[in-house]
């Protein structure tokens, strides 16, 4: 019904590139990918010139599903270094739960083979997810009575073919390929059964075609015309062409995923180099392991390798000499001596002890964080995986986990403590902030002083957290209620600390302000700090909550439509970890709007 020109894209008949990774924009995502979909418009310009203007429009249609009546989302092929080679469009009408596959385009000169079907393929598998019954989508005819023009008619029938690859065939036998505009267009209606046993009924097909026509077409088709249509649908089921360029499609179902996964989890091994043994000691390589094991099997993510970012944006909210201190130190200590903080003077720049072993108690909070020789490279590992994760909401990721170690939040701008050399939620969030307006939620039992610290003074990142009150838990001099913010940070920080033995109904209480905070600041992406030292039986925490209850935390944050940056902090008890890591992320999967 719309203009079928508007449809032409090179066929895609090549086959795939084994680097492309094929990842879907939507929503919430959309502010925080825009290379991408600036991308996406530079590709559509180029193969839709004349609906150059209707580029423009992709980021509303992203933002702002309720005006339009339809949910949409973009599904893009990426090649090297973030390179966008292809895009899908499709949409979503919820309600009657078909979608509309709106445009497929690939880039100008990308030659890599396959690119098209595993794009189509991972529409489909994206469409499955959803639930969805039915996938629409219109091409030029390829009868000579409808297009005429010689060259038009072939990349038509060219297009059909690809997409009867695909068990996708024409609807036939309605008033669908009926002429309409000025000057007037003609498209047929193609179906996707998505792999279902059941054939497409009438009822079924009316609704679809109204949904399709007056919310996507609306512009262009009058109600009159629509209702033309929509009444001439009469088979029960609906007639559908035979295969007219193939004998039958594969009847093989491709075990090879083409879509990535909503969630990725980032993770590296390199976390074991740094093993503290001394009995007592309770952050060991075996939580992330256990994180690892435990999720690499529930099917909700895909895993990603981190990659370097330099010491920059560590040193973006980490003191120099600080980041100077660790490094020097760390490099001239011998395998297997760790060096223990024991003296601690008051903090004055002017008054620095010159001696490098001194110094460990002028940066360090507490008396139980060693430094060992390989502590400062597990630690900027450790930021190298929570920036990782940041590029993967940054390109359209709806949660990314960062499976840090050792973990952050007690870090702050000049010392470290608590197990944490680098905070890798402030790194992350300070990486984001460039983007969108970020919040950071600590949720670890203890408090995330040192994240407290890093943004004190500032308005563009709300920090809250949720813990156990510092009268009685570490770190004991922060996270009490009045601390707020200062200067233009003032009213920017958030403590809500709970008291040993609160137990999940209380718990939650706090856990709702907190998400009404949030939704307050109108933030756009949210960092969490998440420890599962908050579950019972955690031998530094006191809370009385069961490693299922997490469950709910995880579908409440997802609930809020925001992309989600998860760190990894606390939590030491091996069994909590397994079963509340399960829990929390099939909540998120769960909650996802």
């Amino acid at each position: 019904m719309y203009t079928a020109k508007s449809l032409n894209f090179p066929l895609l008949s090549l086959m795939i590139d084994l680097m492309i990774r094929i990842r879907a924009i939507h929503g919430g995502a959309f502010l925080l990918s825009r290379d991408r979909i600036e991308q996406v418009q530079e590709i559509f310009r180029s193969a839709f010139p004349s609906l150059a203007g209707y580029a423009d429009r992709i980021p509303d249609l992203l933002r702002d599903p309720v005006q339009h009546g339809y949910q949409s989302v973009l599904l893009v092929a990426e090649g090297a270094v973030g390179r966008v080679d292809a895009f899908a469009l499709l949409l979503h009408f919820t309600g009657v739960e078909c979608c509309f596959l709106d445009f497929i385009a690939t880039r100008p000169g990308v030659r890599s083979t396959g690119l098209g079907g595993s794009l189509y393929e991972a529409s489909r598998e994206y469409c499955q997810s959803l639930g969805i019954q039915g996938l629409y989508m219109e091409v030029q005819p390829d009868d000579p009575e409808l297009t005429p023009n010689s060259d038009e008619l072939k990349e038509s029938r060219d297009r059909i073919r690809f997409y009867e690859q695909h068990g996708v065939r024409v609807i036939q036998g309605t008033a669908y390929a009926t002429p309409v505009g000025d000057p007037p267009t003609v498209a047929y209606l193609l179906y996707d059964n998505l792999g279902r046993d059941q054939p497409l009924s009438c009822l079924e097909a009316k609704q679809a075609v109204e949904m399709i026509l007056t919310r996507r077409f609306g512009h262009v088709v009058d109600p009159e015309s629509v209702r033309l249509v929509v009444d001439s649908f009469q088979d029960d089921p609906v007639s559908l062409r035979p295969f007219r360029y193939i004998k039958k499609p594969s009847s093989k179902t491709s075990e090879v995923r083409r879509l990535d996964q909503a969630f990725a989890l980032v993770y590296t091994p390199k976390h074991e180099i740094h093993h503290v043994k001394e009995r007592g000691y309770f952050e060991r390589p075996i939580r992330a392991e256990a994180i690892r094991e435990t999720l690499t099997e529930s099917g909700f993510f895909n895993t990603v390798k981190p990659t370097e970012h330099g010491e920059k944006w560590i040193r973006s909210v980490h003191a120099s000499d600080l980041v100077h201190y660790l490094q020097t130190v760390c490099s001239k200590l011998k395998e297997g001596r760790p060096l223990y903080p024991d003296t601690f003077p008051v903090r004055k720049p002017e008054k620095r002890p010159k001696e490098l072993p001194v110094q460990a108690g002028y940066y360090c909070i507490d008396t139980g964080t060693p430094l060992y020789r390989n502590a400062y490279l597990a630690a900027r590992a450790a930021v190298d995986t929570a920036l990782t994760a940041a590029d993967e909401i940054l390109a359209g990721r709806r949660l990314a986990y960062a499976v840090c170690r050792p973990p952050g939040h007690h870090a702050g701008k000049r010392f470290f403590g608590g197990f944490c050399y680098f905070n890798n939620a402030a790194i992350a969030g300070q990486y984001l902030c460039g983007h969108a307006k970020v919040a950071i939620l600590d949720i670890d039992f203890h408090h995330g002083n040192g994240t407290q610290d890093i943004f004190y003074d500032r308005a563009d990142v709300l920090t809250l957290s949720i813990h156990g009150h510092p009268d009685y838990a570490y770190p004991y001099f922060s996270g009490y209620d009045h601390e707020s913010g200062e200067g233009e940070g003032s009213g920017f920080n958030r403590n809500f600390p709970l008291p040993p033995g609160t137990d999940e109904e209380r718990y939650l209480r706090s856990y709702q302000r907190v998400l009404g905070v949030i939704e307050d600041f109108k933030t756009e992406v949210i960092v969490l700090s998440l420890g599962y030292d908050i579950v019972k039986g955690d031998p530094t925490g006191t809370f009385t909550l069961k490693s299922g209850f997490l469950k709910e935390l995880g579908g409440r944050i997802m609930s809020l439509g925001l992309p989600v940056l998860v760190i990894q902090e606390g939590g030491y008890n091996v069994r909590n970890i397994r079963r509340g890591s399960a829990a929390f992320f099939q909540g998120c999967a769960q909650g996802i709007p």
